[in-house]
Formats: C-alpha cells, sequence, structure tokens
C-alpha cells in the first residue's frame, strides 16, 4: 500500500512538472492564408498607382507558419508529436541562439520586406519593363526632399545619362559636394527635372543625392504591398503572380483558387522555404485546387499529400506562369 502511494505521488509530481516545466522546442502549425489579389481590413495587399488593377475572380493566396511561444511544457511538447497538424522542432531553429524573439522578428519582417522588391522586380521584369536606377527611398535630412520620392527612376544627373548604379556613382564622384546640378526622372511614366544641391561625399570626393536606389525594372506605375505581422521571404513568388495577374495581360487563375509558396529573386528563381507541409494543410483548408511548390520541398510535399490538392513543382517564375497556364487550360501542371 506504502508502494502504491508513491507511485500515485510520483505520478502527479510528474504530471505537474510535464504541464509545468518548459522544454527547448516550440510548435509550428498552419499559419494565416493571403489571397494577394485581395484585401485586408479593406485595403488591397497589393495597390498600384498610375493604372487601373484588373478586374480579377480567382485567388492568388501566400501560405504562411503560425509558431508558437517558446518554451513548450513537456505535455504540450508531446502531444505536438502526434498531432499531423503541428511540427514539434527545437527552439534554436525558429528562434537563433544569441537574438531574443523580437530581434528575431525583426529580421524576419525585414526579409519579408526585401522579399516585396525582388518579387515586384521579377514580376516587372516577366512584363518587359526596362531596368533602371530607381529610388527606394531618401536619406536622413536628404539634399534631395521634396525633389524626388520613392520609385522616381532617375534618367541623367548634370545632363549626363545615368543607367545604371556604376553609372550615377561616376557622375556624382566627378560632382563636387555643394553643387547644384539637375536631375532628370520618371514618375508614373511622366519625366521631369528636379534641382537638387548635393552633400559632399564623406571621404569629401564627389558628391551625394542623398537617396537609396537600386537597379530595378521601372514601370509607368507604382506597386505598394501592405502585408502586416508576416515575416520570413516566403512570400516572394505568390506576391510576384499576384503583381502580373493584377497589371499584365493574363488572368492567370481563370478563377481558380490557387495557393503556394517559395522564395524569389529579381530573375525569378524560386527558392525552398520552411514548413511546406503545414502550408499545405492550409491550403487545403482554404479549398485551393493548386498548390505551388518550390522544386527543393517536393520530396517534403509528397510525403504528406493533401486530399483534392493537386501539386506543381516550380524552380522559377516561368514554371509558376506554366503552371498556371496547365490548369486554365484543363490540362494537368507538372508535379513534384
Amino acid at each position: 500500500m506504502a508502494v502504491l502511494s508513491v507511485g500515485v505521488v510520483l505520478l502527479v509530481v510528474f504530471g505537474v512538472l510535464g504541464a509545468a516545466v518548459p522544454v527547448p522546442y516550440v510548435a509550428q502549425v498552419p499559419g494565416p492564408t493571403f489571397n494577394t489579389l485581395g484585401e485586408i481590413d479593406g485595403e488591397p495587399i497589393i495597390s498600384v498607382e498610375g493604372r487601373e488593377r484588373n478586374e480579377t475572380e480567382g485567388e492568388l493566396t501566400l501560405t504562411t507558419v503560425g509558431v508558437s511561444r517558446a518554451g513548450l511544457s513537456l505535455v504540450e511538447a508531446v502531444q505536438g508529436w502526434f498531432d499531423s497538424e503541428v511540427s514539434v522542432v527545437p527552439t534554436e531553429t525558429v528562434y537563433p541562439p544569441g537574438r531574443t524573439e523580437q530581434e528575431t522578428r525583426d529580421a524576419n519582417r525585414q526579409a519579408f520586406l526585401t522579399s516585396e522588391e525582388a518579387a515586384e522586380a521579377a514580376a516587372l521584369a516577366e512584363l518587359g519593363y526596362p531596368v533602371k536606377v530607381v529610388v527606394r527611398g531618401l536619406s536622413e535630412d536628404s539634399p534631395a526632399e521634396g525633389q524626388l520620392q520613392e520609385g522616381d527612376a532617375i534618367e541623367s544627373v548634370d545632363g549626363r545619362p545615368t543607367p545604371d548604379l556604376a553609372t550615377l556613382d561616376a557622375v556624382l564622384a566627378s560632382v563636387p559636394g555643394g553643387t547644384t546640378v539637375p536631375v532628370a526622372y520618371t514618375r508614373l511614366g511622366q519625366q521631369g527635372t528636379a534641382t537638387v544641391t548635393t552633400r559632399a561625399a564623406e571621404d569629401g570626393e564627389g558628391s551625394l543625392l542623398g537617396v537609396l536606389v537600386r537597379e530595378q525594372p521601372a514601370a509607368p506605375f507604382d506597386i505598394d504591398i501592405a502585408v502586416e505581422d508576416v515575416g520570413g521571404p516566403s512570400a516572394g513568388l505568390m506576391l510576384s503572380l499576384g503583381i502580373l495577374d493584377l497589371v499584365g495581360d493574363t488572368d492567370l487563375t481563370g478563377g481558380a483558387t490557387v495557393a503556394g509558396t517559395g522564395t524569389i529573386d529579381a530573375n525569378g528563381q524560386v527558392g525552398p522555404i520552411g514548413g511546406i507541409q503545414l502550408k499545405m494543410i492550409a491550403a487545403e483548408e482554404i479549398g485551393a485546387e493548386l498548390f505551388l511548390v518550390p522544386a527543393d520541398n517536393c520530396a517534403d510535399a509528397l510525403a504528406a499529400p493533401q486530399p483534392g490538392l493537386a501539386l506543381a513543382r516550380v524552380s522559377d517564375l516561368g514554371d509558376a506562369l506554366a503552371a498556371l497556364e496547365d490548369l486554365r487550360a484543363g490540362r494537368t501542371p507538372q508535379s513534384c
């Protein structure tokens, strides 16, 4: 009887500890989905200024993974290991050592913003717009404040053409700081000229316009992407497709619900992501007919198929567009 009593006490103690003591794991679950052709709280995810957006009927939905707080209890971890819709992973795979959770979220958010730029560049390149030097923002106390703005394509400085970053740097290197120069630009398809008094470069050689720039295809309209509380670069592919559907010449979905994931670079190359199986669950739950899978994630996707959810293997933007063309035509896209 004493042995039984001790056993019961130990069982209770271990149960309490299992429910209370944290273990170094986090739970990943299917996260929210966002139709890139739609809205959040009445505001479009992809806004277009300078032209009308195309009317669309289908969906091009990006999928996400939700992450629990750090420090699951032992009981929660064990429960997660037996749940097909939960992935229990070591904490350091989500929250790298040496970073706080907030620092990790901030880094993931920056990765998302960078993926926005790549998604836009890939889409505009697919549409054939020429690459130019484009303003991505102004520096603090910029001498170009009120003259240039984000999205402007810089055509020339001081009368000298600036078709690329190297040429722009060379031109500015030959202009003494404090010189007032004309800067020709194109904004929303309209040409204009700004007058900017340059700032001396930090090394004393040449001058600065006080703008942050990048090389990217320049269109006669501006695109703005607004998805709050999403981090990481894995939305890139679906954002590119959303842009193409809204400003291109083809209705990409034909009215179908398509979901997917994948990073994308400015050249349209699609890269692998994490949590593919959880994202497929989210896609199945919204009734997606097709799921676009980065080629390097195909093995994991095939290991946990979702009923009724067709898979399409994509290694670049062209593959994704071909898969959507097959879907519209009633053909079976190239699968994993």
